[in-house]
């Protein structure tokens, strides 16, 4: 089924026939693509004409591709699905905590490619229509969080700057508190990433997390480790007034 041509792609790689393969690949299903050779190319481009996602090849010629979707990620919430030829887990885990989407190896297949664009655009189009629905300010131990806004504030009323991944992680647990979550869920959860990172990559981020808003990191008590099952986020959560 063709898609609505407004729907832009912005394709990064410095590979010409990668570009020109997923061009017609993603023109051939009705979106309008444009295409990127470098990192700098790249970053104009999502600031002069913001696309509704992003395909981004780690390796290029100028700026490092985790470097790139750093800066995407400071600025616009596009989804953003990592495109590389390297397997190594430490580009799998910093991808997470950068807040990709999805993550795609090289050689791949089309129809692959095509059914992670797809999903990855349905769930941001209904992530956005949740996020615009809800009243996102919540409260929990004497935090607030807007999850509109992206901001958190300590009980004291002080800004507790989180990188996009902490506040995505801490987003699923303001929204399912008290509920053990499995590591699968929580990727799943959170913006539902379809590739298979690491449960260490879960682990890392819950630990970064911890260091915000725990007392005492060492010894949580608003995030539980639940041995053999996942995670635990045992605050009490309101909406925040």
């Amino acid at each position: 089924m063709m898609r609505s041509p407004a729907l832009h792609i912005l394709v990064v790689d410095d590979d010409p026939k990668v570009r020109l393969l997923l061009r017609r690949c993603f023109e051939g299903e009705g979106y309008r693509v444009s295409e990127a050779a470098s990192g700098a190319e790249a970053e104009r481009l999502v600031a002069g004409d913001p696309p509704h996602l992003v395909t981004l090849d780690l390796s290029l010629p100028d700026i490092d591709g985790l470097a790139v979707a750093r800066d995407i990620r400071s600025r616009s919430d596009v989804p953003i699905i990592m495109v590389t030829g390297k397997g190594e887990t430490i580009d799998r885990v910093v991808g997470l905590e950068l807040g990709a989407d999805d993550y795609i190896t090289k050689p791949f297949h089309l129809r692959e490619v095509l059914a992670r664009v797809r999903a990855v655009l349905r769930r941001s189009e209904a992530r956005q229509e949740e996020n615009g629905r809800l009243d996102a300010r919540y409260e929990f131990d004497g935090w607030r969080v807007d999850l509109q806004k992206r901001a958190l504030t300590t009980p004291a009323g002080r800004d507790c700057p989180l990188t996009t991944a902490e506040l995505n992680l801490l987003e699923v647990f303001v929204m399912h508190p008290n509920r053990v979550l499995s590591r699968d869920q929580i990727m799943d959860l959170m913006k539902g990433q379809s590739w298979n990172p690491l449960d260490r990559s879960i682990d890392n981020l819950v630990a970064k997390l911890r260091r915000k808003i725990e007392p005492d990191p060492d010894s949580p008590e608003l995030v539980k480790t639940v041995r053999g099952l996942g995670y635990l986020f045992t605050a009490r959560v309101q909406r925040a007034s």
